[in-house]
C-alpha cells in the first residue's frame, strides 16, 4: 500500500472509440504505461459501461482514488447526455456512485473536456479547450477556475449541424482533411467571439490532424491531458462543474479530502 499522504490516482479517460486508463502520481505524471480498450458499441448500457471502465483499469495495479472523463454532461456524478455512448440509456446513470462501489475508492466524474483542460491550462486569464474526436468538446476556465459546463458542441453552428456533426470524426472522414480543417478554423472563430478567450486549447484525438496555421493564442494539446488533468480533479475544491464526492462509506481506503 502506498503512503497515504502520497495516493496513487487511477485516471479514465471514456472516448466513442477506446477507454483509456493510466495510474498518475501526485505530481500528476504517468506511472507506467497506459492501458486501452475498444468503447462497446452505442448505446452502451450503464452495466457494460462499467465492466469496460473495469476492464481497463485492472491491469494497472493498485490506487486509492479515481477521477474519471466522461464525454457528455455530467452533474454530481451523475450522466445528463451522452451523444457518443447513447443517451436514452446512459442519461440518469450516477456513474460515479457506480465505480466508487466497484472499487470501494473515492471517485470524481466530470466532462472529459473539462479533465483535459485541467491538464492544459496555465491558470492565467480565461482559457478555453476544444477537443475533437469522435464529437466536440469544450470547456472554459478564468484564473484557473473551472466555469460551469456548456454543451456547446450540441448548439448548430451550420444550418442544423451542431459542432460534433460539422467537425466530429465523421465530418472529417467525409469532407477529407483540408475542409475538415477550414470548419475547425471558422469554429475557432466563432468561439474566439462568443467567448472572448485569452487562449484556446485543440485536445482529443483529431488535433494532430489538423491541416491549419494556427493563431499564436491556440495551441495543440496532448491527448494524454485527458488523462493527467485528472490529478487536478483532487487538488480543486468541487466546483459547479466537479462532482461531490462519493456517498459517507463508499471508500474504506482513503479520504475524499482534495490534497
Amino acid at each position: 500500500m502506498n503512503n497515504m499522504n502520497q495516493p496513487r490516482t487511477l485516471a479514465i479517460d471514456i472516448g466513442g472509440s477506446g477507454i483509456k486508463a493510466a495510474l498518475l502520481d501526485h505530481d500528476g505524471s504517468m506511472i507506467g504505461d497506459r492501458q486501452r480498450v475498444p468503447t462497446p458499441p452505442k448505446p452502451v448500457a450503464p452495466e457494460v459501461l462499467v465492466g469496460a471502465i473495469n476492464e481497463v483499469a485492472t491491469p494497472l495495479g493498485d490506487f486509492e482514488r479515481v477521477s474519471v472523463g466522461f464525454p457528455g454532461y455530467v452533474r454530481d456524478g451523475r450522466v445528463l447526455t451522452a451523444p457518443n455512448l447513447g443517451s436514452a440509456v446512459l442519461a440518469g446513470f450516477d456513474l460515479q456512485s457506480a465505480l466508487a462501489r466497484r472499487w470501494g475508492k473515492p471517485v470524481r466524474v466530470l466532462n472529459d473536456a473539462d479533465v483535459q483542460g485541467f491538464g492544459a491550462i496555465t491558470g492565467q486569464g480565461v482559457e478555453m479547450v476544444l477537443t475533437l474526436g469522435t464529437g466536440a468538446g469544450t470547456a472554459i476556465f478564468r484564473d484557473g477556475e473551472i466555469m460551469p459546463h456548456l454543451e456547446l458542441a450540441h448548439h448548430p453552428v451550420s444550418g442544423n449541424k451542431t459542432y460534433d456533426e460539422y467537425i466530429g470524426n465523421a465530418a472529417r472522414e467525409k469532407k477529407g482533411r483540408k475542409a475538415w480543417s477550414k470548419r475547425v478554423a471558422k469554429v475557432i472563430e466563432i468561439l474566439r467571439v462568443v467567448v472572448r478567450f485569452d487562449h484556446l486549447y485543440l485536445g482529443g484525438g483529431n488535433a494532430k490532424k489538423l491541416d491549419l496555421r494556427l493563431p499564436s493564442d491556440v495551441t495543440i494539446v496532448p491527448n494524454t491531458e485527458g488523462l493527467t488533468g485528472g490529478i487536478k480533479l483532487w487538488r480543486e475544491k468541487p466546483g459547479p462543474a466537479i462532482a461531490a464526492d462519493p456517498p459517507p462509506g463508499a471508500s474504506d481506503q482513503t479520504s475524499a479530502t482534495p490534497t
